[in-house]
């Protein structure tokens, strides 16, 4: 464990190496501010806002998801790219252990992203451990989201073409808030879906404990099958 937290902070370090992901850094701050200041006075000055809320604290949450979803697959891209990822092939490191590594901080530093939008937002009182629970399932998409471009893509140009088409794919299920109710599990096929309709029970004071298991156990399963396409792709 000492191992994988070792190489865990190494990693995140090694993130911030190029100046131009750095900035990714100020997008949350940015998206608090419009949480806290702005969404508050839109709503108060124009009421028919007022309903899009919660599709508004979902887009923020899963918004948060995004920074480390583009750093660390541009990252691994760049890695696979200049041939980085074939010496950690050959190190006495398990491949597993490889991957709890590089998504360790990233997973927790988005956990604490949600947990603080979730607590400040001025719209709604929630639990804290129902906000854990909701941070915890939102941060799943950057291994998922991340593992899953990188098991496709060979290098940069391709890596933007489907971070762009994943961006899409991430926040489509939101238009199962705008479709008869009959239709919306159509999106369920998404792992995104249980997601958001796990935040929309959550700020409407609905128990939220079967969208959260469906979500944790869909995303779990994919990020396997995501993990062992990478292995097999990342390192040759």
């Amino acid at each position: 464990m000492k191992k994988i937290l070792k190489l865990a902070i190494t990693d995140f370090k090694l993130i911030f190496r190029d100046p131009s992901l750095r900035s990714f850094l100020f997008f949350p701050i940015i998206l608090m501010t419009l949480i806290i200041w702005v969404l508050p006075t839109l709503v108060q000055k124009h009421d028919f806002l007022i309903p899009f809320v919660p599709v508004f604290l979902i887009v923020a949450a899963i918004e948060n998801t995004q920074m480390f979803s583009f750093i660390s697959s541009m990252v691994l891209i760049d890695e696979k790219e200049s041939d980085v990822a074939k010496v950690y092939a050959i190190v006495p490191f398990t491949k597993f252990n490889y991957i709890i590594s590089r998504f360790l901080l990233p997973y927790l530093f988005t956990v604490t992203l949600n947990v603080v939008l979730f607590s400040i937002q001025p719209f709604y009182s929630i639990t804290l451990g129902n906000i854990l629970v909701i941070s915890a399932l939102t941060a799943l998409i950057v291994p998922l989201y991340v593992l899953s471009i990188n098991a496709i893509v060979k290098n940069r140009m391709q890596g933007m073409v489907y971070i762009k088409a994943f961006n899409m794919i991430v926040l489509l299920p939101i238009a199962a808030f705008f479709v008869p109710e009959k239709m919306k599990y159509i999106f369920g096929i998404l792992p995104t879906h249980w997601i958001f309709q796990s935040i929309d029970n959550l700020v409407r004071g609905i128990p939220i404990a079967n969208f959260a298991i469906i979500g944790f156990v869909f995303i779990g399963v994919l990020i396997g099958i995501a993990s062992k396409q990478f292995i097999q792709k990342h390192f040759v």
